[in-house]
């Protein structure tokens, strides 16, 4: 390993540790001590990542209080550090990561909230994609339809929770101390998060439409995702559901099994 790569290692992990260890030896002095130049990159590294995931989970921070977050956010940070040059990328496993901490057990729907806003942050910056090609489907033999595996848009997530977490999401939009009350026993949340053009959106889905579209995001084939649609939510109108998905392109795409 060349002395640089090893020096820019040592720094990276000293910077993220603890404790600086003795990396601080290794920084020149200059009208400030060692030491203290040294926890000025410290800072600066936990002080912008912090604000970054704070811009993502604004409503997790609202529930948590911004003391705790801060707390939270500096143990995430050393947990999972940021591995990309794109700071959009940072902060993907913090629900988890919330669902895991003892001390938020008392809040068990803040993983799932968290993961919403992660859903609605991601779709923001997802590609976009031509409209799926209705002529060319409609041409499609009746007998290879089963057979088809359709293409979510990019700028698509689902998330599922046992909790309300949208009507959770809702009540902490506005200013402090004006949120709604909001049943926590008003669940389950099946909710479609998405983007066309600049425009993102949060939608209620059954229990059959969320299958539907979580079997086709995973590629099974047409006939198999509607069997456990169906299976889901008996009387599902499989035929408008899949209509009203290629409308409002939920669904751009689509190929032979």
């Amino acid at each position: 390993m060349s002395a640089l790569r090893e020096l820019q290692r040592d720094f990276a992990a000293a910077l993220l540790a603890r404790d600086a260890g003795g990396f601080s030896a290794r920084v020149r002095a200059d009208r400030l001590p060692a030491a203290a130049r040294f926890q000025v990159y410290r800072n600066n590294v936990f002080i912008s990542l912090t604000q970054a995931l704070a811009d993502v989970y604004p409503v997790a921070r609202r529930l948590v209080g911004e003391v705790f977050f801060d707390q939270l956010a500096r143990r995430f940070i050393r947990t999972h550090p940021s591995r990309s040059g794109n700071l959009h990328e940072f902060g993907r496993e913090l629900p988890a990561f919330c669902g895991a901490l003892r001390e938020t057990q008392a809040l068990p729907y803040l993983a799932d909230v968290a993961a919403l806003e992660w859903a609605y942050h991601e779709v923001f910056h997802a590609a976009d994609a031509a409209p799926l090609d209705v002529a060319r489907l409609g041409r499609m033999p009746e007998a290879e339809l089963d057979r088809l595996r359709f293409v979510l848009h990019p700028a698509t997530r689902l998330v599922a929770s046992r909790h309300p977490i949208l009507a959770i999401w809702g009540a902490n939009q506005g200013a402090p101390g004006a949120e709604p009350e909001v049943g926590l026993d008003a669940g389950p949340d099946h909710l479609l998060v998405a983007r066309r053009n600049l425009d993102r959106w949060i939608a209620r889905l059954t229990a059959g439409e969320l299958v539907l579209l979580a079997e086709l995001a995973a590629a099974r084939p047409l006939g198999a995702a509607c069997e456990a649609a169906a299976s889901a939510q008996p009387g599902i109108d499989l035929g408008a559901t899949m209509g009203r998905f290629v409308a409002d392109r939920t669904l751009t795409a689509f190929h032979h099994a």
